[in-house]
């Protein structure tokens, strides 16, 4: 479903779990990013009410899925900590070319919020499917199933969007190419996308 080029290494849950903070830190920060996305999509895209509103409700669910990862932090008596940056991100950034009109540039920054939401779902499931921490294993399989929904959304709306504008799947197809390219530099770290 996710048509990601390249699986994450389940050898990578060994590199989270040994270091759990690192690991619910990056990913309360991923999730108070996604939605800080929705929001500037809102500022940014305010005359399509069908994402504005879809969006609306995305931010809503960001920061109930951010304050759920609080709460795994404070049972396990750890520390927020501070923002990461996220490499992955900043490199997949760069796929998206530079002085495009505004309705181009809405379609890749859907786009690139679908793709992140696909890394993070196949990462959660790695991690659902192989970490020791039962709870934590289910914590991460029910979110799992959150990021498939958000990434077929921001699909469908690029989708939308993108008709008669740009060739979308050409695009979509390009982008999972370069995003396989990306990804295989991480893997070692603890972070959602490291």
């Amino acid at each position: 479903m996710l048509k990601l080029k390249l699986p994450t290494d389940p050898r990578w849950v060994n590199i989270a779990e040994k270091n759990i903070q690192e690991i619910l830190t990056d990913h309360a920060f991923c999730e108070q990013k996604a939605a800080s996305t929705a929001i500037s999509l809102i500022v940014n895209y305010p005359e399509y009410l069908d994402l504005v509103e879809a969006m609306a409700d995305l931010a809503r669910e960001e920061m109930a899925h951010f304050q759920m990862v609080i709460k795994k932090l404070k049972e396990r008596d750890c520390e927020l900590g501070w923002e990461r940056k996220d490499a992955y991100v900043n490199l997949l950034m760069k796929f998206i070319p530079k002085g495009l009109d505004r309705k181009k540039a809405l379609v890749y920054r859907l786009l690139f919020a679908g793709m992140i939401e696909a890394r993070s779902c196949e990462r959660f499931k790695v991690l659902a499917e192989n970490i020791k921490d039962e709870d934590l294993s289910k914590f991460y399989f029910a979110l799992m199933k959150s990021e498939a929904e958000h990434y077929t959304m921001f699909l469908k709306f690029a989708r939308k969007y993108g008709e008669g504008v740009l060739d979308v799947e050409k695009v979509w197809s390009d982008f999972l190419e370069y995003e396989a390219s990306v990804i295989a530099e991480f893997g070692n770290s603890e972070q959602v996308h490291g």
